[in-house]
């Protein structure tokens, strides 16, 4: 019996912390023009943030962006969300971000991982990977991307109680 509490208890004890943070980092992050930005600053303090990790080799990743892309006006018109993607790409693929970036017009904020400490602050292990937050507060993860899933994102928000 006690092998089994014990085990129930690590099973519990794993589980919680593999999840990464409950709240976003204070980890500088780089813009696309090379300022540098702290992550907690950067989320949206008066509502939402999407925040995708992404990189320019990830086909299921930059669909989910322009998927976002297409969709992000029409939310922000019922729920306050700002977006941010973040480019995991390390230092022999980095050069590709802007060039990607500056073809695709997306219209929300493009920011540079390239040490990928922010990634491993979040517990974030595959791409594409999203969070969703309440001002700095994660309110949901989600891993991998199908079309229409985005939908799924605006779900999540909108249900959220405030």
């Amino acid at each position: 019996m006690l092998k089994k509490i014990i085990f129930c208890f690590l099973v519990c004890f794993f589980t919680y912390n593999t999840h990464g943070q409950d709240i976003i980092p204070n980890i500088n992050l780089k813009t696309i023009n090379g300022q540098t930005i702290s992550a907690d600053e950067a989320v949206n303090k008066d509502g939402f943030t999407i925040v995708s990790f992404w990189a320019t080799w990830c086909i299921p990743c930059i669909n989910e962006l322009d998927a976002i892309n297409e969709v992000i006006s029409s939310w922000n018109e019922k729920e306050n969300i700002k977006v941010l993607a973040v480019s995991t790409d390390d230092s022999r693929s980095k050069k590709r971000v802007r060039p990607l970036v500056n073809g695709k017009n997306w219209i929300f904020d493009v920011l540079s991982d390239t040490n990928q400490e922010f990634k491993r602050a979040m517990g974030v292990v595959g791409i594409p990977h999203t969070v969703v937050t309440y001002k700095s507060e994660i309110i949901h993860r989600r891993i991998g991307y199908t079309p229409g899933e985005e939908e799924d994102l605006f779900e999540v928000i909108s249900n959220y109680k405030k």
